[in-house]
């Protein structure tokens, strides 16, 4: 998603007690399991980690998503071709 501009669109994330996670410029959820959410946002893939994961809401056109569930780990990788990046060592 890109605006006139030509700029990515804004990304957020807020975390309430590790239970709750909103993010805001999804543009796709590229898998998910009740322990991994892998995401593709405006500042590149997005894994979320935890247990009991939940997505309870998704808006792949205004670009948010809100999980419930206990939130372990938010990580980033900016080029999902990267050699030994988070996601190649994830998807051994």
């Amino acid at each position: 998603m890109t605006y006139e501009s030509g700029q990515s669109a804004p990304h957020h994330v807020v975390i309430e007690n590790r239970q709750s996670l909103t993010v805001s410029g999804v543009e796709d959820v590229e898998r998910f399991d009740e322990n991994t959410i892998v995401l593709s946002t405006s500042m590149g893939s997005m894994v979320v980690a935890g247990e009991d994961l939940h997505i309870e809401k998704l808006s792949l056109d205004g670009g948010d998503l809100k999980v419930e569930g206990h939130v372990d780990a938010i990580s980033y990788e900016d080029d999902g071709n990267e050699r030994g990046g988070f996601l190649s060592r994830l998807f051994r």
